[in-house]
Protein backbone atom coordinates (compact mmCIF):
# COMPACT_ATOMS: atom_id res chain seq x y z
CA UNK A 1 0.00 0.00 0.00
CA UNK A 2 2.72 2.45 0.98
CA UNK A 3 4.68 1.59 -2.16
CA UNK A 4 1.67 2.29 -4.36
CA UNK A 5 1.08 5.63 -2.66
CA UNK A 6 4.74 6.55 -3.16
CA UNK A 7 4.67 5.62 -6.86
CA UNK A 8 1.42 7.53 -7.44
CA UNK A 9 2.76 10.59 -5.61
CA UNK A 10 6.09 10.64 -7.47
CA UNK A 11 4.47 10.22 -10.90
CA UNK A 12 1.70 12.75 -10.26
CA UNK A 13 4.08 15.21 -8.62
CA UNK A 14 6.59 15.01 -11.45
CA UNK A 15 3.95 15.62 -14.13
CA UNK A 16 2.25 18.45 -12.24
CA UNK A 17 5.63 19.92 -11.32
CA UNK A 18 6.59 20.31 -14.98
CA UNK A 19 3.33 22.13 -15.71
CA UNK A 20 3.85 24.28 -12.61
CA UNK A 21 7.39 25.12 -13.69
CA UNK A 22 6.21 26.13 -17.18
CA UNK A 23 3.47 28.40 -15.83
CA UNK A 24 5.82 29.73 -13.15
CA UNK A 25 8.50 30.55 -15.72
CA UNK A 26 6.11 32.24 -18.14
CA UNK A 27 3.94 34.22 -15.71
CA UNK A 28 5.80 34.75 -12.42
CA UNK A 29 9.55 34.75 -13.06
CA UNK A 30 9.49 37.79 -15.43
CA UNK A 31 7.77 39.84 -12.73
CA UNK A 32 10.37 38.74 -10.15
CA UNK A 33 13.17 39.79 -12.53
CA UNK A 34 11.58 43.22 -13.00
CA UNK A 35 11.28 43.63 -9.22
CA UNK A 36 14.94 42.68 -8.80
CA UNK A 37 15.89 45.51 -11.15
CA UNK A 38 14.01 48.04 -9.00
CA UNK A 39 15.50 46.51 -5.85
CA UNK A 40 19.03 46.69 -7.25
CA UNK A 41 18.55 50.30 -8.35
CA UNK A 42 17.33 51.23 -4.89
CA UNK A 43 20.09 49.29 -3.16
CA UNK A 44 22.67 50.78 -5.51
CA UNK A 45 21.55 54.28 -4.66
CA UNK A 46 21.68 53.52 -0.94
CA UNK A 47 25.15 51.98 -1.22
CA UNK A 48 26.42 54.96 -3.21
CA UNK A 49 25.10 57.32 -0.55
CA UNK A 50 26.65 55.24 2.24
CA UNK A 51 29.97 54.94 0.43
CA UNK A 52 30.07 58.69 -0.12
CA UNK A 53 29.42 59.23 3.57
CA UNK A 54 32.11 56.70 4.48
CA UNK A 55 34.65 58.39 2.23
CA UNK A 56 33.76 61.75 3.72
CA UNK A 57 34.37 60.43 7.24
CA UNK A 58 37.44 58.41 6.26
CA UNK A 59 35.86 54.97 6.80
CA UNK A 60 36.90 51.99 4.69
CA UNK A 61 34.48 51.12 1.89
CA UNK A 62 33.59 47.44 1.62
CA UNK A 63 31.75 45.87 -1.30
CA UNK A 64 28.49 44.09 -0.48
CA UNK A 65 27.68 41.11 -2.62
CA UNK A 66 24.57 38.95 -2.59
CA UNK A 67 24.16 35.63 -4.40
CA UNK A 68 22.09 35.72 -7.57
CA UNK A 69 21.73 33.16 -10.39
CA UNK A 70 24.74 33.38 -12.71
CA UNK A 71 22.58 33.13 -15.85
CA UNK A 72 19.03 32.68 -17.06
CA UNK A 73 19.75 28.97 -17.55
CA UNK A 74 20.78 28.62 -13.90
CA UNK A 75 17.63 30.42 -12.77
CA UNK A 76 15.45 28.16 -14.93
CA UNK A 77 17.20 25.03 -13.64
CA UNK A 78 16.83 26.00 -9.98
CA UNK A 79 13.20 26.93 -10.53
CA UNK A 80 12.51 23.54 -12.15
CA UNK A 81 14.16 21.63 -9.29
CA UNK A 82 12.29 23.63 -6.64
CA UNK A 83 8.93 23.24 -8.41
CA UNK A 84 9.40 19.48 -8.87
CA UNK A 85 10.32 18.94 -5.23
CA UNK A 86 7.42 21.09 -4.03
CA UNK A 87 4.98 19.30 -6.34
CA UNK A 88 6.10 15.81 -5.33
CA UNK A 89 5.90 16.75 -1.65
CA UNK A 90 2.33 18.00 -1.99
CA UNK A 91 1.46 14.94 -4.09
CA UNK A 92 2.54 12.72 -1.19
CA UNK A 93 0.22 14.68 1.12
CA UNK A 94 -2.71 14.38 -1.31
CA UNK A 95 -2.24 10.67 -2.01
CA UNK A 96 -1.91 9.97 1.71
CA UNK A 97 -5.14 11.89 2.31
CA UNK A 98 -6.83 9.85 -0.43
CA UNK A 99 -5.82 6.62 1.29
CA UNK A 100 -6.88 7.81 4.75
CA UNK A 101 -10.29 8.96 3.49
CA UNK A 102 -11.12 5.49 2.17
CA UNK A 103 -13.05 7.01 -0.72
CA UNK A 104 -13.03 5.96 -4.35
CA UNK A 105 -10.75 8.48 -6.04
CA UNK A 106 -10.41 9.23 -9.74
CA UNK A 107 -9.11 12.26 -11.60
CA UNK A 108 -12.41 14.15 -11.17
CA UNK A 109 -12.50 13.55 -7.42
CA UNK A 110 -8.81 14.37 -7.29
CA UNK A 111 -9.46 17.70 -8.99
CA UNK A 112 -11.98 18.62 -6.29
CA UNK A 113 -9.44 17.70 -3.60
CA UNK A 114 -6.86 19.84 -5.38
CA UNK A 115 -9.17 22.85 -5.40
CA UNK A 116 -9.94 22.43 -1.70
CA UNK A 117 -6.21 22.10 -0.95
CA UNK A 118 -5.57 25.28 -2.96
CA UNK A 119 -8.07 27.17 -0.83
CA UNK A 120 -6.60 25.80 2.40
CA UNK A 121 -2.89 26.08 1.64
CA UNK A 122 -2.80 29.22 -0.50
CA UNK A 123 -6.00 31.28 -0.58
CA UNK A 124 -6.55 31.32 3.18
CA UNK A 125 -3.00 32.50 4.06
CA UNK A 126 -2.99 35.03 1.20
CA UNK A 127 -6.03 36.75 2.69
CA UNK A 128 -3.71 37.81 5.51
CA UNK A 129 -0.30 38.01 3.83
CA UNK A 130 -0.08 38.94 0.16
CA UNK A 131 2.67 37.45 -2.05
CA UNK A 132 5.84 39.55 -1.88
CA UNK A 133 8.26 40.55 -4.61
CA UNK A 134 11.96 41.27 -3.99
CA UNK A 135 12.31 44.77 -2.58
CA UNK A 136 8.81 44.89 -1.07
CA UNK A 137 8.36 45.83 2.56
CA UNK A 138 7.49 43.06 4.97
CA UNK A 139 7.23 42.37 8.67
CA UNK A 140 9.56 40.04 10.58
CA UNK A 141 10.30 36.90 8.54
CA UNK A 142 9.83 34.43 11.40
CA UNK A 143 6.54 36.02 12.42
CA UNK A 144 5.28 35.83 8.83
CA UNK A 145 6.36 32.21 8.45
CA UNK A 146 4.68 31.22 11.72
CA UNK A 147 1.41 32.94 10.82
CA UNK A 148 1.43 31.56 7.25
CA UNK A 149 1.98 28.03 8.57
CA UNK A 150 -0.76 28.39 11.17
CA UNK A 151 -3.21 29.68 8.55
CA UNK A 152 -2.37 26.84 6.14
CA UNK A 153 -2.67 24.15 8.83
CA UNK A 154 -5.89 25.65 10.20
CA UNK A 155 -7.28 25.84 6.66
CA UNK A 156 -6.38 22.23 5.86
CA UNK A 157 -7.67 20.80 9.15
CA UNK A 158 -10.76 23.00 9.17
CA UNK A 159 -11.79 22.17 5.61
CA UNK A 160 -11.09 18.47 6.16
CA UNK A 161 -13.46 18.49 9.13
CA UNK A 162 -16.04 20.58 7.29
CA UNK A 163 -16.16 18.23 4.28
CA UNK A 164 -15.27 14.81 5.70
CA UNK A 165 -16.57 14.72 9.27
CA UNK A 166 -19.98 13.16 9.92
CA UNK A 167 -21.17 14.94 13.10
CA UNK A 168 -22.56 18.37 12.33
CA UNK A 169 -20.75 19.93 15.29
CA UNK A 170 -17.40 18.84 13.85
CA UNK A 171 -18.28 20.37 10.49
CA UNK A 172 -19.22 23.66 12.10
CA UNK A 173 -16.10 23.53 14.26
CA UNK A 174 -13.98 22.96 11.15
CA UNK A 175 -15.45 26.02 9.46
CA UNK A 176 -14.74 28.11 12.56
CA UNK A 177 -11.21 26.71 12.81
CA UNK A 178 -10.39 28.07 9.33
CA UNK A 179 -10.98 31.67 10.40
CA UNK A 180 -9.15 31.54 13.77
CA UNK A 181 -5.74 32.72 12.39
CA UNK A 182 -7.49 35.61 10.64
CA UNK A 183 -9.20 36.63 13.86
CA UNK A 184 -5.78 36.70 15.52
CA UNK A 185 -4.43 38.68 12.58
CA UNK A 186 -1.32 38.47 10.41
CA UNK A 187 1.88 40.33 11.37
CA UNK A 188 1.80 43.99 10.37
CA UNK A 189 4.53 46.53 9.72
CA UNK A 190 4.80 50.26 9.23
CA UNK A 191 4.36 51.23 5.59
CA UNK A 192 6.88 53.40 3.74
CA UNK A 193 7.41 54.17 0.07
CA UNK A 194 9.31 51.28 -1.54
CA UNK A 195 11.15 50.77 -4.84
CA UNK A 196 8.65 48.31 -6.35
CA UNK A 197 5.73 49.95 -8.22
CA UNK A 198 2.25 49.10 -6.93
CA UNK A 199 1.20 48.01 -10.43
CA UNK A 200 3.97 45.40 -10.51
CA UNK A 201 3.01 44.10 -7.06
CA UNK A 202 -0.63 43.80 -8.16
CA UNK A 203 0.36 41.90 -11.30
CA UNK A 204 2.49 39.56 -9.19
CA UNK A 205 -0.36 38.87 -6.76
CA UNK A 206 -2.75 38.01 -9.60
CA UNK A 207 -0.18 35.90 -11.45
CA UNK A 208 0.73 34.00 -8.28
CA UNK A 209 -2.93 33.29 -7.56
CA UNK A 210 -3.59 32.07 -11.11
CA UNK A 211 -0.45 29.94 -11.39
CA UNK A 212 -0.89 28.35 -7.96
CA UNK A 213 -4.56 27.62 -8.65
CA UNK A 214 -3.61 26.03 -11.99
CA UNK A 215 -0.98 23.95 -10.22
CA UNK A 216 -3.37 22.57 -7.61
CA UNK A 217 -6.00 21.68 -10.21
CA UNK A 218 -3.42 19.82 -12.31
CA UNK A 219 -1.86 18.17 -9.25
CA UNK A 220 -5.23 17.05 -7.91
CA UNK A 221 -6.25 15.56 -11.26
CA UNK A 222 -2.88 13.83 -11.75
CA UNK A 223 -2.81 12.52 -8.18
CA UNK A 224 -6.37 11.21 -8.45
CA UNK A 225 -5.65 9.48 -11.76
CA UNK A 226 -2.35 7.99 -10.58
CA UNK A 227 -3.87 6.87 -7.27
CA UNK A 228 -6.75 5.15 -9.06
CA UNK A 229 -4.37 3.37 -11.44
CA UNK A 230 -2.12 2.21 -8.62
CA UNK A 231 -5.11 0.79 -6.74
CA UNK A 232 -6.08 -1.30 -9.77
CA UNK A 233 -2.66 -2.87 -10.23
Amino acid sequence: MLGRIAVAAIVAGAVAGVFFWAAHTIKVVPLVIQAEVYEEQSAGGSRAHNHASDRATGKAVQAEEEWTPASSIERVAYTLIADLLLSIGFAFVLCSAFAISGRAIDWREGTVWGIVAFVAVYVSPVLGLAPELPGMQASDLHARQAWWLSAAVAGAVGLALAFLARPIWLRVGGAVFVVVPHLIGAPVHELHAGPVPAELAAQFAVASLAVTGFFWVVLGACAGYAFERMQKT
